[in-house]
Order: structure tokens, then sequence, then C-alpha cells
């Protein structure tokens, strides 16, 4: 049976026996992902378009971040899109420039909007489903 991927962080999961001579560094990899995603800072420059944000199997990704600031001098409403089953909490930095609004939504459910003259931070988590 051969190793699977944690839904929410992406760390992976070795069946007992699997990766002789390995293991130390798929566990330091592991440990590398947990530090990300509990401690990361991630600078995110979006444009006028919508941005999505990846959670990759078992590598560093922008989405395990702990705190996203996003950047950038917006033109138009922007979302910021998550993939949905992921469960995380966020704390999200709105310093881009431009009167819009800045979304952070999970692909199909509910955003967690800036207001066109917000730009403030706010403590996000997803459920799986939704951003709140």
């Amino acid at each position: 049976m051969a190793s699977s991927y944690s839904t929410d962080l992406k760390l992976e999961l070795m069946v007992t026996g699997e990766n002789a001579g390995t293991w130390g560094d798929i566990t330091n990899t592991n440990l590398n992902l947990v530090q990300q995603a509990i401690a990361g800072f991630e600078s995110i420059a979006i444009t006028s378009t919508n941005t999505t944000l990846l959670m990759t199997d078992g590598t560093l990704s922008n989405a395990r971040n702990a705190v996203l600031r996003f950047t950038g001098a917006i033109t138009a409403n922007c979302t910021v899109f998550v993939a949905s089953g992921i469960e995380k909490t966020y704390t999200v930095d709105n310093a881009t420039t431009g009167a819009f609004t800045v979304a952070l939504n999970q692909v199909g459910g509910s955003s967690v909007i800036f207001d066109a003259t917000d730009k403030s931070h706010k403590l996000v988590y997803l459920d799986g489903t939704n951003a709140n």
C-alpha cells in the first residue's frame, strides 16, 4: 500500500514499513510543511483578475502559509480562491491599493470580503466549504 496525503495540510502519510532509507527525508519535509502552516508568511501580488492559491501534496505551497498578505494595485474587484475540502485558519492582510473589494473564497463556498476601503487584516477560517 502506498503513502497517501492528509486532507488539510497535504502531509505525506506513510504506511508502516514503507520508504526504507528515505523515512527521515519525508519526515523532515512534513515538519517543514507543518512549520509553514503554523508560522509561514506569504506576500501574494494580486491583479485585477481572480487568483487561485495552491496546496500541493508534500511540497511547500502558497495556500499552506499561516499569514497571507495581498498586495498589488487592483483596478477591479478580485477574489482569491482556495480549494474546497481544506480546513485551515489564516491571518489575511489586505495591503492592496485601489478602491475595489478583495474576497477570500473556498471554491463553491461563501467569501470573506474586504470592502473597497478596508485595508485591514482579518482572522479567517476555512471550514472545508466556506471562508468565515
